[in-house]
């Protein structure tokens, strides 16, 4: 078993893993969303040879809070996470969790066929997955010995 003192993060001196990376700070800048909200879903990003596929975590959200669009190359999933109204009791002594509105764009670097896009939205994870245009799509050419 190994022992790690505890610490206070924000007195914890930056080390390189902690910095947010290039990626991140370029979505910051060019989503105005930042400046409305500080909260933005976590997603992760995946890419074969057919599919690019999106998972967004967007938690205690309804189907009717978020938009998923795509133009020039750009996914976006917008919304807003309204705040829970509890009727009836004082203010919160804490409150950790964000509510607001958001916005991600993701650019894409490839060519995806629009009419072909497919989400699904389960347990609080939006899975969007965007084929890619047959063009793009590697071929397998078969090669003849004579």
């Amino acid at each position: 078993m190994k022992l790690t003192r505890l610490s206070n993060p924000c007195l914890t001196p930056l080390t390189f893993d902690r910095l947010p990376s290039v990626r991140d700070l370029m979505d910051a800048i060019s989503s105005d969303a930042t400046l409305v909200s500080p909260w933005r879903p976590l997603l992760d990003l995946r890419e074969d040879a057919a599919n690019i596929v999106v998972s967004a975590e967007l938690p205690g959200l309804k189907r009717e809070d978020f938009e998923i669009s795509l133009h020039d190359g750009h996914l976006r999933i917008a919304g807003e996470k309204k705040a829970e109204s509890v009727e009836g009791q004082n203010s919160p002594c804490r409150t950790e969790r964000f509510y607001g509105k958001f916005r991600r764009d993701i650019r894409l670097n490839t060519d995806v066929d629009a009419s072909k896009v497919s989400a699904t939205y389960r347990d609080g994870v939006l899975t969007v997955t965007l084929p890619k245009v047959e063009a793009v799509q590697p071929k397998k050419i078969d090669v003849s010995v004579e």
